[in-house]
């Protein structure tokens, strides 16, 4: 039976004592009884890793999220805790668990990817900013204050703090802060130029354009750069509207020739 110990004998409050059992697990090979000694070891710690799982519950995950990954930690300091080395296993499992839990926050939390550097700024800044709402009042700490008091220049400060607004995405559905019509941020968002289709055939035919006879050039610009009907530019020219037409076709029918067998 494990049994808890006073507080003055112990860091923590929650702290059982199990020193006589990490002993034995130490000495049991491979077996039911030492995975039952395990199992009850973890247990018994398992109030202490709720409570380091606690102190991270107001950071966008849910707290039954959170003792499972402290649970998962504790697990892992329970197999890798060597009672030979003399320390205490609540030194040990302490930083374990909180590492895992701050693991858990660095490589699910964050909607993109980023890099490690970019999260350790986020969290001396926010830190930082925490410290000195402290002693500042009525106004938020400048860059700065706060690039002196976490010893950082105020171009990692500056980083820090957009990475502090990056935690999570936004939704393009979601609306735009002081929009009372429904105005999201996919609202806002450009869309294609139809335009640029057209940029590798104009290409394409510029030069064989500039091949053509000086009248059929104009005859292809009034039509379709001056969007002209054929009757019009019939009337321009002197000429008969089908006339237009069977040089608007066979030059259209020259060029597509021409720079398909470019392409070929």
């Amino acid at each position: 039976m494990l049994t808890h110990t006073s507080p003055t004998q112990h860091p923590h409050d929650d702290a059982p004592d199990t020193a006589e059992a990490f002993r034995r697990l130490a000495a049991l090979p491979a077996g039911p009884e030492r995975d039952a000694l395990r199992d009850e070891i973890v247990e018994a710690w398992l109030p202490m890793a709720d409570r380091l799982a606690g102190r991270f519950r107001s950071r966008g995950e849910s707290l039954d999220d959170l003792r499972q990954v402290a649970a998962l930690g504790l697990v892992k300091a329970v197999d890798r805790y060597d009672p030979e080395l003399g320390n205490a296993f609540e030194s040990y499992a302490v930083p374990t668990i909180t590492g895992e839990i701050k693991r858990h926050f660095r490589d699910h939390m964050w909607t993109l990817h980023v890099p490690r550097r970019v999260q350790d700024l986020r969290n001396r800044v926010r830190f930082a900013s925490q410290d000195l709402s402290q002693t500042i009042s009525g106004r938020r700490p400048t860059v700065a204050e706060i690039a002196e008091h976490a010893k950082l220049s105020e171009e990692d400060v500056k980083t820090g703090l957009e990475a502090l607004e990056s935690f999570t995405a936004l939704s393009l559905d979601a609306e735009l802060p002081g929009s009372e019509d429904g105005y999201s941020l996919s609202d806002a968002l450009g869309s294609p130029d139809p335009a640029l289709d057209t940029v590798v055939d104009r290409e394409a035919v510029k030069d064989r354009l500039a091949a053509l006879p000086e009248r059929e050039r104009a005859i292809l610009y009034m039509r379709f750069f001056s969007d002209m009907t054929q009757s019009r530019i019939a009337e321009e020219l002197g000429i008969s509207q089908m006339h237009v037409s069977r040089l608007i076709s066979r030059c259209c029918g020259r060029v597509r020739e021409q720079v398909m067998r470019d392409v070929a």
